[in-house]
């Protein structure tokens, strides 16, 4: 058993906004996803598909929108690909996509949908910030929510990506939108509230009795995310925050339609190499 394994196997005895090492906290990510693959894709599996493109809690689907433009012959990269949903629908619209995740398990969970769907995605267990592809292999890159908040180096997210795009490359990635972050993680009216600074950029951390990180979640201001956009070589084209839509009931986590009708949730950037 190795440290990882042995970090997810504490239970949770702190949680918190707090001051973690950057180390620390840039490895929990792999433990805590590889524990929690199949319990997470119990609860939302459903919403997502096996073979569907969502982009955020609102349901903004890459088939209404197309944020990544028209994909049929182009290479395609998944970062944080979970269980690779996204990258298996677009095989289905004849891109060339292949998904990588720092989790096995979640990569390997994926492996259930290929089965059902009949469409086999190539996948690579590997961290964004050291992709293992050469540079200039990829038309296009994206994440749903993958990688970015989970690492406290996400400009070394963007260089990588960076590095193995084409010139001209698109890169589209969806956050929590950094607004968010100034109130609780409530879906309630209690959700409305500020009760922190949107300055405050200590990572949300949860902690094992041995003081072990577990689970670490990283706050940029919309100012950090064009900052790291902007040094990696991109151009933001455009920033995407979704209205919740009517009749859409879901909650997930913070997101829901009390608190979606007065605060965005997600923050979605379309961006270019230069």
């Amino acid at each position: 058993m190795d440290e990882t394994d042995r970090e997810t196997d504490d239970e949770i005895a702190e949680v918190g906004y707090l001051d973690v090492p950057d180390e620390a906290g840039g490895r929990a990510g792999r433990g805590w996803w590889d524990a929690n693959a199949h319990e997470y894709l119990d609860e939302h599996g459903e919403f997502l598909g096996p073979a569907d493109f969502v982009w955020c809690p609102e349901g903004v689907r890459e088939a209404e929108v197309q944020l990544l433009g028209d994909v049929v012959g182009r290479d395609v990269l998944e970062v944080g690909a979970g269980a690779a949903q996204c990258s298996r629908w677009l095989v289905g619209r004849g891109a060339r996509a292949v998904a990588t995740d720092v989790s096995l398990s979640m990569l390997e969970a994926g492996r259930g949908y290929d089965e059902r769907t009949g469409v086999r995605v190539p996948v690579v267990v590997a961290d964004a910030r050291a992709l293992p592809f050469p540079d200039r292999s990829f038309d296009v890159a994206f994440t749903s929510f993958g990688a970015i908040p989970f690492v406290p180096d996400a400009d070394a997210v963007h260089a990588e990506v960076a590095r193995v795009l084409r010139p001209g490359g698109r890169w589209v990635f969806s956050v929590t939108h950094p607004l968010r972050w100034a109130f609780p993680d409530d879906p309630s009216e209690h959700g409305l509230t500020a009760n922190r600074a949107y300055f405050d950029r200590r990572p949300y951390v949860e902690l094992a009795a041995s003081g072990a990180v577990l689970y670490a979640e990283y706050h940029r201001t919309l100012g950090d995310h064009v900052a790291d956009l902007v040094g990696a070589g991109f151009v933001l084209e455009r920033l995407v925050e979704p209205e919740w839509p009517a009749g859409h009931d879901r909650v997930w986590g913070g997101w829901g339609p009390v608190r979606g009708a007065y605060l965005p949730g997600t923050a979605t950037f379309v961006c270019r190499l230069t």
